[in-house]
C-alpha cells in the first residue's frame, strides 16, 4: 500500500540530527532508564516493578512532548497527534505503577520471558546495530528514546508480566507499530521494519498463554512475589 508522506527521507533524517545534537546526553540518560527497567524487573517484586512502570512512564513523557512535540512536528502535522496518545500511554503506565494490585514483572525461562528478553536486547542492543549497518550514522541516527526502539523496548518488559496485563496497555504501541511501519517501508528504513515483528510475537504469546496448560501454575509458582 503507497501512502504520501507530507516529508521526504531527508527531511526524516534531519529530524534525528536537530533532535540528538539539541537534547545531548539525554540519550545517555534515557538508555541509563531503560537498563534501570530492566533491574527493577529482575527484583520481582510488586515494589520494584512499580519503578519499572514509573520509567516506562517517563519514557513514553518524553517522546510524546519531546520528540514528537518539539521535533517531529516540524515537518509532520500528524505528530502533535502522535504527541497525545504517547503522553496517554504514559499516563497508563503511571496508572498501572499506582494500582493497590500492580502488574509484577520477572523476567524467566518460558517462552513469554525469552521473547521478552530478545525483544529487550532487540530494542536497546541489536536496533542500533541494524542502523549502523544500514548507514546511518550519528547524529543522523535514531537513538534509545525515539518512539521505535523504545517501543520494541517496551514490548519486551511487557512480556515479563505475570499477571494478566490490561490490554488496553498494548492498544497505543500496536497502533504506533502499524503506523511506523508504513513509514518505514515508504522510506526504506530497514531497521525500523523490526517494530513490525514486535506486536506480532506478543499476539503469538498471547495466543499460546491463553491456551498453554501450564499458565495457571506459572502463576501460582510466582505468585509470592507479589
Amino acid at each position: 500500500m503507497s501512502v504520501t508522506l507530507p516529508f521526504s527521507r531527508d527531511d526524516f533524517f534531519t529530524v534525528f540530527v536537530r533532535y540528538n545534537d539539541t537534547v545531548w546526553p539525554a540519550q545517555v540518560v534515557l538508555y541509563g532508564l531503560a537498563v534501570f527497567a530492566v533491574v527493577l524487573a529482575f527484583r520481582r517484586s510488586a515494589a520494584a516493578s512499580r519503578g519499572t512502570h514509573v520509567l516506562l512512564a517517563a519514557l513514553w513523557l518524553w517522546m510524546g512532548l519531546v520528540y514528537h512535540a518539539g521535533f517531529f512536528a516540524g515537518i509532520n502535522r500528524a505528530a502533535l497527534v502522535f504527541a497525545l496518545i504517547f503522553v496517554a500511554q504514559s499516563g497508563l503506565f503511571a496508572l498501572l505503577a499506582g494500582r493497590r494490585k500492580t502488574v509484577v514483572y520477572a523476567p524467566r525461562k518460558d517462552l513469554a520471558g525469552l521473547a521478552g528478553g530478545g525483544l529487550v536486547v532487540l530494542g536497546l542492543i541489536v536496533y542500533p546495530l541494524l542502523s549502523l549497518v544500514a548507514g546511518h550514522r550519528y547524529p543522523a541516527q535514531p537513538t534509545f528514546g525515539l518512539p521505535c526502539p523504545t517501543t520494541i523496548f517496551t514490548f519486551g518488559v511487557l512480556l515479563w508480566a505475570i499477571d494478566t496485563i490490561p490490554r488496553a496497555i498494548f492498544v497505543i504501541p500496536v497502533i504506533w507499530s502499524a503506523i511506523a511501519s508504513v513509514v518505514a517501508f515508504q522510506l526504506g528504513v530497514g531497521e525500523d521494519m523490526s517494530l513490525t515483528l514486535s506486536p506480532v510475537v506478543v499476539a503469538l504469546i498471547w495466543i499460546l498463554r491463553s491456551t498453554a496448560p501450564h499458565a495457571a501454575s506459572l502463576k501460582s509458582r510466582l505468585s509470592a512475589i507479589r
